[in-house]
């Protein structure tokens, strides 16, 4: 550690670890081993300058490559990545072997291999959830672990109207908004969440 920045042996080179690509509220200890994703190489009259991340979706991405084979051999395709650093991620996965069940393979048996890369990322929260071709089905998995009961889609604006009962709006909106952001930028389209009696006194308003 120096001025704030860690400096990672990477073999004949040093990497440098910037604060903001550190994951917030994690600290580092001389000789201790972490697993960084390299952004990019600087060329300065030192030499090569190596940049690298802690916080960059990339590297949950390898995290998932080097800890399923299924991923490693292509079987399970990783479709999307968001990740709010230290909190919490979202990864949408797809199978493309209908034998093989794409989150049960990112999961482990008894979570064993995401337990494995949450340790690695600090305890950040990782929601593994099924990609789907139909936009309505993958925006109310993406919202995850809260139920939904419907979705209305806007092609054109790509936009989402989402109803989830009652009980489930906070949850399907997070703390601070995170699950709904998250779900957002995992999917790419702009989702708008609706509690039941919402959208019922909605509806009532308009016919009235």
């Amino acid at each position: 550690m120096e001025k704030g920045n860690a400096y990672v042996e990477l073999g004949k080179t040093d990497g440098i670890l910037t604060p903001n690509e550190m994951i917030p509220g994690e600290t580092y200890e001389n000789s201790q081993r972490i697993k960084v994703y390299v952004l990019e190489v600087r060329k300065d009259n030192r030499g090569p300058q190596v940049v690298v991340s802690r916080t960059h979706p990339g590297l949950i991405k390898r995290l998932f490559e080097m800890e399923v084979p299924e991923i490693m051999s292509g079987v399970v395709q990783i479709k999307s990545i968001a990740r709010e650093a230290g909190f919490r991620t979202k990864i949408a996965v797809f199978s493309t072997d209908p034998q093989v069940d794409a989150v049960g393979a990112c999961v482990g048996q008894r979570g064993a291999r995401v337990e494995r890369i949450c340790n690695e990322i600090a305890g950040e929260k990782i929601d593994i959830i099924e990609w789907d071709p139909d936009n309505a089905i993958y925006i109310a998995k993406a919202l995850s672990p809260a139920k939904v009961l419907m979705v209305y889609i806007n092609e054109e604006e790509k936009a989402a109207r989402v109803i989830v009962p009652d009980n489930q709006l906070s949850l399907a909106i997070g703390k601070e908004g995170q699950n709904a952001r998250l779900a957002a930028k995992l999917t790419g389209w702009k989702i708008d969440i609706k509690s039941q009696s919402q959208a019922e006194s909605a509806m009532a308003g308009t016919e009235a």
